[in-house]
């Protein structure tokens, strides 16, 4: 299944933070830790290199991810120049609290009310950028919502004298080369609805859980794998839940089940789960298209 969702909105949102990187001094791009490579949009980079702006890469809902897979990305993205990368929970005041001066590290001289320090946050749908634009103004000035694509135009925020923000909404890039990376991007909440059937996206998600997490399905749903594969596994998860098909005969709500699983894991019920290392990323990108690795793996170079 090959999931592609790009609404004509995110458009001329390419087009004004093409615009407002010009006056911005730090590329603040936030990822879901639980899959930084899929979730880093490359358009966001292509702007970044091409104005000459360092950037620091926030691994949100870390308190979501597996932290050894975490650790590696961390050490994937600092090793990059221009580049600062962390973990955080942008729901905990106190980690978001780190950001400005982790940015100001980045660009030194912009350090008081003639020249403040203009921050840019950056990132595709439902990734936390609104929650991030919150705790750091510490009052609502972004609408929240766990729906993809909450926030639709772009606003400027001057947090005090020193500080301004500007605020994008979520960008997709215009085709998802690797079916796997829409994969992970529906099953985290990354793309509408209407891109994706929730019960093959779920399938998907049971086998790698299978094969990745066995434990974590089983200490969740009480089941044993034993002889299961990734529809077996939804249809237990059916079973021990009572999904059935009203007047359907006692026949499984396997539609159900889907959702009951992709919402475990989009809350990090199921537990700490990454979808994707930095070594798994690039056997995808060596596996798919060598060039394309290539270029990818070149973010390194980057600014």
């Amino acid at each position: 299944m090959s999931i592609q969702w790009f609404p004509g909105h995110m458009t001329s949102a390419r087009k004004k933070a093409a615009e407002t990187l010009a006056k911005a001094d730090v590329v603040v791009e936030v990822v879901d830790a639980r899959l930084p490579g899929a979730s880093r949009n490359p358009i966001i980079h292509e702007m970044r290199a091409f104005r000459q702006r360092p950037c620091l890469k926030l691994l949100n809902k870390a308190d979501m991810a597996d932290p050894v897979a975490t650790k590696r990305w961390l050490e994937y993205f600092n090793a990059q120049p221009g580049t600062t990368a962390v973990a955080i929970s942008c729901k905990k005041q106190g980690e978001v609290a780190r950001v400005p001066s982790l940015c100001q590290a980045l660009a030194p001289h912009r350090d008081s009310a003639l020249k403040p320090l203009r921050l840019m946050i950056m990132g595709i749908p439902n990734v936390g950028k609104s929650t991030l634009m919150n705790a750091l103004v510490r009052k609502k000035v972004a609408a929240v919502g766990d729906q993809p694509a909450v926030t639709k135009s772009q606003q400027r925020i001057d947090v005090n004298s020193r500080l301004t923000l500007y605020d994008t909404p979520g960008m997709l890039w215009p085709k998802i080369d690797h079916p796997v990376d829409g994969l992970m991007l529906a099953a985290s909440h990354a793309v509408g609805i209407n891109a994706y059937i929730d019960e093959e996206v779920a399938t998907w998600l049971a086998g790698f859980l299978l094969e990745k997490y066995p434990a974590l399905l089983v200490a969740r749903y009480g089941v044993s794998l034993d002889g299961l594969d990734a529809p077996g596994v939804v249809e237990a998860v059916a079973r021990k839940r009572g999904c059935l098909i009203k007047g359907g005969g006692g026949a499984y709500d396997i539609e159900k089940a889907s959702l009951i699983l992709l919402t475990d894991y989009r809350n990090g019920t199921l537990g700490r789960i990454s979808l994707e290392t930095p070594a798994s990323r690039e056997t995808l990108l060596a596996e798919t298209n060598p060039d394309t690795a290539g270029a990818e793996a070149g973010e390194a170079s980057a600014p």
